[in-house]
């Protein structure tokens, strides 16, 4: 199977970087072109490499994210998302929204579940697997890949009872056109090498 994976890799090696593409290149964030809001995370500055813990190889942890608190924050929302997948859109890996403007960051806890929702006290969209969140694994061999986690915040709260379901990146983009008032990208890079 590898074999396979690793020749696929290496046919489409130049198929990536579909960063206008991006969730933060959506004309909701027209207003800002640029990150507003100091997002960090414990692994390093953006454009860290992620150990083997924070990816589909390891336990998949999702990576500790701290941001400073604003009073004119209504709510949050985060995505994650591989610009580099060999695919014409980013690939989502989490779409999460609901996330109260008191909280200053995420661990990984905050994202198991806790029944309907998650144990950090907001929801989660769809991704291309339906689960919360999918780990950074990258084709054997493709090099590697950016995984982009972007916190957006709204003067508004997206109105969940919008949604049927989980809802898509697309649902999500309609319900915040007008209410984004800053963000900030933290960016975690991963590479599955052949051995």
């Amino acid at each position: 199977m590898n074999h396979i994976e690793y020749t696929l890799s290496r046919l489409f090696f130049n198929f990536k970087g579909r960063d206008a593409k991006l969730f933060t290149k959506a004309s909701s964030f027209s207003q800002f072109p640029s990150p507003t809001i100091n997002l960090e995370c414990q692994l390093g500055p953006s454009g860290t490499r992620l150990d083997v813990d924070h990816s589909a190889d390891g336990v998949g942890r999702f990576p500790t994210l701290t941001w400073p608190i604003s009073p004119t924050i209504k709510e949050y929302l985060l995505i994650s998302e591989d610009p580099d997948a060999p695919l014409p859109n980013p690939v989502i890996h989490g779409i999460y929204y609901g996330i109260p403007a008191t909280m200053t960051g995420v661990t990984a806890e905050d994202f198991e579940s806790d029944g309907d929702g998650l144990k950090g006290g907001f929801s989660y969209g769809q991704n291309r697997r339906g689960n919360v969140y999918i780990p950074p694994r990258p084709l054997l061999g493709h090099g590697p890949h950016r995984y982009f986690f972007t916190l957006v915040a709204l003067s508004k709260p997206i109105e969940g009872a919008a949604f049927q379901g989980r809802p898509t990146i697309k649902e999500v983009l309609a319900e915040i056109e007008g209410k984004v008032v800053g963000w900030g990208e933290w960016v975690g890079v991963y590479k599955r090498k052949w051995e």
